[in-house]
């Protein structure tokens, strides 16, 4: 509560002003900090009165109006907070029922329903660009959004796991949310240029959300915040531009990166030796027709027959795509051109297309190989493979 009273008084009780009483005078318990000092080319004593506001040691009424707007601005921002925060966990949540489902599908060899009609989301979710270093890319994706929300739904409650602080959990996920959204922004730019007037409904509400993600994060931990971790987040966003790319130009025609070099034919050589298994498979599958497609520089196709060992790569039907070299505007053969090939490599076993690399359950289920005595070992591999695809983001 504010008063006024006089800094100057006579030493009688009374107040004077023009030689009349003015009223009582009480002395007013100021502030040990108060400290003021008034001028006057006039002096004390000429009937002027001086009167300033002052504030009261002992009026809590006074306190409590003035730390009013701090308290609510301080519960305004927890609670923006906290809402933020459910907002990015409601988000990851979205996105990773979205990816379970792509999981699924892929996994399971089964098409994705798609919205809108059309081939399209099935060739571009089963498309060479579905898949990173052997990781199906909705198997990515479902990591990442169920990470965001479990760590958003974290912060909200103030219970980060591992002992971890709210700083770091902060970061943590800034950090996943940036590598979401570069990766969504690449995949968006080859949609547009490798899929030109393809429609992928899961794709484009997959960019969506995780750029939902990544700009709710950064309101909720603010931009003077962001700005301070910038050179954190190019570097993440700098190497996931590097990882897509080096994935992506191993496994499809290299439209730039040999430059105009031209290299010359070179058939690949297989050294290590094949195991009954995989003789006996890849015997099965030029048996019933199957052919694998590849070129020469693709570093998956190389893979692929040294999965199946030196004797067994010759027993397949592979058909070189580059049969006269590469350079930048080679055509492919014939062969290849008439399919419509994608990328390397790629196997059409009994009309269905597989695309990339493929391991043996995968290939046995396909083209139906009865695994009689091999059937314990093609298991392992499946639950082999199973477990990795769990380990690995």
């Amino acid at each position: 509560m504010s008063t006024f009273s006089s800094l100057s008084s006579p030493p009688s009780s009374m107040v004077y002003s023009h030689g009349r009483p003015l009223r009582h005078h009480h002395p007013l318990p100021f502030s040990s900090s108060f400290s003021t000092q008034l001028k006057s080319n006039r002096g004390w004593g000429h009937g002027r009165l001086v009167l300033l506001k002052v504030k009261c040691l002992n009026d809590p009424s006074t306190d409590a109006s003035e730390s009013g707007p701090t308290s609510l601005s301080s519960s305004s921002s927890t609670s923006t907070g906290i809402s933020s925060y459910s907002w990015c966990a409601g988000l990851g949540g979205l996105g990773f029922l979205e990816t379970a489902y792509l999981t699924y599908s892929k996994l399971t060899g089964s098409e994705a329903f798609c919205p809108i009609g059309g081939g399209s989301c099935s060739d571009i979710l089963n498309s060479n660009y579905a898949v990173v270093y052997g990781i199906p890319l909705p198997l990515i994706g479902m990591v990442a959004y169920g990470a965001a929300a479990f760590l958003a739904l974290k912060l909200a409650t103030k219970d980060l796991p591992f002992g971890m602080d709210e700083i770091n959990g902060e970061l943590l996920l800034l950090g996943t949310t940036t590598s979401m959204a570069t990766t969504s922004a690449y995949l968006l730019y080859i949609l547009s240029t490798q899929y030109p007037g393809a429609s992928c409904s899961y794709c484009l509400v997959s960019v969506l959300l995780s750029f939902s993600l990544f700009f709710t994060t950064t309101k909720t931990l603010g931009w003077q915040k962001i700005r301070g971790e910038l050179g954190l987040q190019l570097c993440i966003a700098g190497l996931v531009f590097a990882a897509l790319s080096t994935s992506y130009n191993a496994t499809l025609p290299p439209p730039e990166k040999f430059g105009e070099k031209f290299l010359p034919y070179t058939p690949t050589e297989i050294k290590a030796p094949s195991s009954p298994l995989a003789l006996k498979l890849a015997i099965h599958l030029r048996a019933i027709g199957a052919k694998m497609y590849g070129a020469f520089w693709c570093s998956h196709c190389l893979e692929q027959k040294q999965m199946f060992g030196r004797e067994a790569a010759k027993v397949l039907d592979y058909v070189e795509c580059y049969p006269e070299g590469f350079k930048i505007g080679t055509e492919l053969g014939k062969e290849c051109a008439k399919i419509k090939i994608e990328g390397f490599p790629m196997w059409i076993i009994n009309g269905q297309v597989l695309k990339g690399y493929q391991e043996f359950p995968d290939l046995a289920k396909a083209s139906g190989f009865e695994a009689g005595e091999f059937s314990e070992e093609l298991a392992k591999l499946a639950k082999q493979a199973e477990e990795a695809n769990n380990i690995q983001p």
